[in-house]
């Protein structure tokens, strides 16, 4: 055993020994060197940071945020800037640092500019095993056997030697890997990539953009979002997606890896996509064991927590100190700038004012009192209740993608009907949600540390409320990119995110004069499922007593009668049940499963009961629905005894209008074809009420017995075609109807990609046309409806740009769509889920 001494007159320590070469540990390394501080840079491999060196070939690392000033090792106030970090190839930056540090690595090209050198004292293959002492006399065991000595120790080792593994059978299979090394090494092959960060887009963008490759890449996203991707980057994938490059594969997660496949949920089920590689690019997590084995302390028992840190990125182990992505901090100049801050303070054992100060100076510049960073700092971690597992490294890096405001009691927030999908965080303060626009006075107030905004971050609608100070007031407002990413990024945040929506969820669909106090106990003991497509939630005989309620997607009722599966009824989000069994105590008298993929809050039974039993008016309207509910089944269920196979043809309509899509829609257009004659009145009727273009196709589409679903918007509950509007053109209203601004709409064409249903065009800006009067007397223009092609083209502007056309409605227009008035026989009915299935049984019951 050698031990490797400081050799610097401080007898056989190191002032400092830092852990890790990746951007922090090497800026930290200059600054020491810079200061003449004894030194040493210990690197496990045998190169310089090896989490970008394992980026794939030629990857293009951005310099984020633009707009930060760059204080890395060596850097001197007016004088030297110090180690240097600009957007560029991954090649080029690690010639440049191998430059700064003195080290020679033939695999990677010299660069042949001037470039500030340092003498670091770097010890390469020199992976630590242990760390042993205190403070002023660490021991630190290297795996070679080696010991080295050092006063303190800083902790740059980033999480990225320790990445997640797919959370399904198969996980271990041969054809998943973490990285891509070089995309030119794979050629003709189907290849999944899991996850949307930066890292599995930058290596799907590699794969699947050069056509010389000839790659057939599919990228998974969980979600419908790109939180933690730069714009850049989700812009990127989503033009390629655009081009036919690649496919994003929304709302989809792996179910199972078998040879040669995957197979994966979606929306609607499962589907397997074929493949000879898997990257999974599903993050890292920290080395736990082996930092806590320090005495470091973590900030919660999640396994994607952080050491807990003081503002000068000390440990509860005083001495050794923790920056980069182990402290959640992790982009590149803010971990480069660190690595300058940590060695200033151990220098001077003054704090030095971050980088970022000034940016943040603005964020708050708008807030009362003058006050410093520090404080608004700290207020908001304190006090706002998603923020507390927060480090202040974390809450930098938040607050500089936020707004910070003030309001004077009055002062309207948001108001009812707005667009926004922004969260809000109350800091100081209460707000008051006028809960009934025709009487502003009647309101409920939302208390300090609590959040507001979150229906249309999660659904994307409207302001459902106007929101006001009640008081003097200090929000935070994120961006839907920011709060999905704290969502995503701490464990606290999303458990508080989801017990807050399930909390306001109970007291919205249950009412009954309920408070936050009556239903604490019950959220408190609820649980946030989701459920794939197709999947069992409750099955009939079962003895379970637990009560549910649906949040996304749709649920569909079925019952086995003479040994067939029965269809009773369509539960919609924002509907619970399963309340009969829990409130008789019977067994389950159907089976209830997911029409599509969706996610539902199981509330145990025994707390719902005991709820029930301190509201009797709560339990009155149980009652009401459990009541109708029976009624509905038992009158579908008197059907079998017709010799006419009514409720065969019943359950047929009702599978029919889930295959169209229904399970997801919030209102669609439907079409009794025996009352139809085929006038097309209501595709004139929308042509004429959307300048000349109709939103629908009453031939096209599909049919079941006498029932037809026309080409025409369902208004779906998380509509697909605003998962990538770039100018954010389109819009849900309050009840759930989904339009697109055609003066923002850029005609990129992505929404008509996205949607499933074929219900959005792309269509020039139509000429306007002569009025009714001059059609009718002189013969003027090309008369009701929609105007041939040939006359918009030979009456249009030249080069005139293509928008996105859909239904919206008729929003604006009094009376309602004109579709459903211009309909002469009736036959048109514009409907929400909950109304499908009466629908379809009016049309068995026609001709009774």
């Amino acid at each position: 055993m050698e031990s490797i001494q400081g050799g610097d007159g401080l007898g056989d320590l190191y002032k400092v020994a830092i852990v890790g070469s990746g951007p922090a540990g090497m800026s930290a390394a200059g600054q020491a060197a810079a200061r003449g501080m004894s030194h040493v840079l210990l690197e496990k491999t045998d190169h310089l940071s090896d989490t970008i060196f394992k980026y794939q070939k030629g990857k293009h690392v951005m310099a984020t945020p633009s707009d930060l000033q760059l204080r890395a090792g060596g850097y001197e106030e007016g004088g030297l800037e110090g180690m240097e970090f600009e957007e560029g190839t991954r090649e080029r930056i690690l010639g440049v640092w191998n430059k700064h540090c003195g080290i020679e690595d033939e695999r990677m090209p010299t660069y042949e500019g001037d470039v500030q050198t340092f003498e670091i004292n770097t010890k390469l293959n020199a992976e630590v095993t242990k760390v042993e002492g205190e403070k002023g006399n660490f021991t630190i065991t290297l795996k070679s056997g080696d010991v080295v000595r050092a006063e303190t120790i800083v902790l740059a080792i980033g999480t990225q030697g320790n990445p997640n593994k797919l959370r399904c059978p198969g996980a271990d299979h041969p054809m998943i890997t973490p990285q891509l090394d070089d995309p030119e090494d794979h050629v003709d092959k189907n290849i999944v990539v899991v996850g949307t960060g930066d890292a599995g887009i930058e290596n799907a963008l590699g794969l699947a953009t050069d056509s010389a490759l000839g790659n057939n890449v599919t990228i998974l996203n969980r979600g419908k979002d790109f939180a933690k991707a730069k714009i850049k980057n989700a812009t990127d994938l989503e033009n390629a997606n655009g081009e036919g490059h690649l496919r994003i594969a929304y709302r989809t997660s792996p179910a199972e890896v078998r040879d040669g496949e995957m197979v994966v949920e979606t929306e609607t089920g499962q589907e397997i996509i074929p493949c000879e590689m898997i990257i999974a690019r599903i993050g890292s997590q920290p080395p736990r064991k082996f930092i806590e084995s320090m005495g470091v302390e973590f900030t919660s028992e999640d396994r994607s927590a952080f050491p807990k840190l003081s503002a000068e990125f000390e440990t509860t182990n005083a001495g050794i100190f923790v920056i980069g992505a182990l402290a959640g901090y992790p982009l590149i100049k803010h971990c480069m700038n660190q690595g300058y801050d940590v060695i200033e303070y151990l220098e001077t054992g003054n704090a030095v004012k971050p980088a970022d100060e000034p940016l943040l100076e603005r964020v708050f510049a708008n807030l009362p009192g003058g006050k410093s960073v520090d404080h608004w700092l700290e207020v908001y971690r304190t006090q706002i209740s998603i923020f507390r597992g927060l480090s202040t490294l974390q809450m930098r890096e938040l607050m500089l993608d936020s707004i910070c405001s003030a309001f004077a009691p009055g002062e309207p927030i948001f108001r009812r009907d707005e667009p926004g999908s922004s969260l809000f965080a109350i800091a100081q303060g209460t707000v008051a949600v006028e809960v009934n626009p025709n009487n502003p006075s009647i309101t409920v107030p939302i208390q300090q540390g609590s959040i507001f905004g979150e229906v249309g971050l999660i659904s994307g609608r409207r302001r459902g409320a106007t929101i006001r100070a009640a008081e003097d007031v200090v929000v935070v407002e994120l961006s839907r990119k920011a709060a999905l990413k704290l969502i995503k990024s701490s464990p606290e945040a999303e458990a508080e995110v989801t017990r807050i929506s399930i909390e306001r969820q109970i007291l919205q669909i249950f009412g009954s004069g309920l408070t936050p106090e009556d239903i604490g106990p019950l959220v408190d003991s609820a649980e946030m499922k989701e459920i794939r497509a197709g999947e069992t939630v409750i099955a009939e005989g079962d003895d379970d007593k637990d009560l549910y309620i649906c949040r996304v997607g749709s649920m569909k009722v079925e019952k086995e009668i003479d040994g067939k599966s029965v269809f009773l009824s369509l539960i919609p989000a924002g509907n619970f049940f399963g309340e009969m069994a829990v409130i008789d105590g019977s067994e389950r008298t159907s089976t209830v499963s997911a029409s599509i993929k969706s996610e539902v809050i199981r509330l145990p039974g025994e707390g719902f009961l005991a709820l029930l039993d301190k509201k009797p008016q709560l339990r009155e309207r149980a009652l009401e629905v459990m009541a109708e509910r029976r009624r509905s089944n038992e009158e579908i269920e008197s059907q079998q005894s017709k010799a006419d196979n009514a409720l065969d043809n019943f359950s047929g309509t009702a599978a029919f209008l889930f295959d169209q899509g229904m399970g997801e829609a919030t209102d669609a257009l439907l079409i009794d074809e025996r009352l139809c004659i085929g006038c097309d009145n209501c595709e004139k009727a929308c042509a004429d009420s959307h300048d000349g273009l109709s939103r629908l196709d009453r031939e096209a589409g599909k049919s079941f017995a006498y029932l037809h679903v026309p080409t025409s918007c369902r208004h779906c509950e998380h509509p697909h075609c605003m998962t990538d509007c770039p100018p954010n053109a389109i819009q849900r209203g309050s009840d759930g109807e989904v339009s697109i601004n055609t003066e923002t709409c850029i005609g990129c064409g992505n929404c008509k990609t996205y949607c499933p249903y074929g219900v959005i065009n792309m269509e020039p800006v139509p000429p306007e046309k002569p009025n009714l009067l001059k059609w009718l007397m002189f013969g003027s223009g090309p008369g009701p409806g929609q105007a041939s092609y040939s006359w918009r083209k030979e009456n249009s502007e030249p080069n005139v740009a293509k928008k996105a056309v859909k239904c919206d409605m008729c929003a604006g227009i009094d009376g309602g769509p004109s579709c459903v008035r211009a309909c002469p026989t009736g036959a048109a009915i514009r409907v929400a889920p909950d109304k499908f299935i009466n629908f379809a049984k009016l049309t068995e019951d026609v001709e009774d």
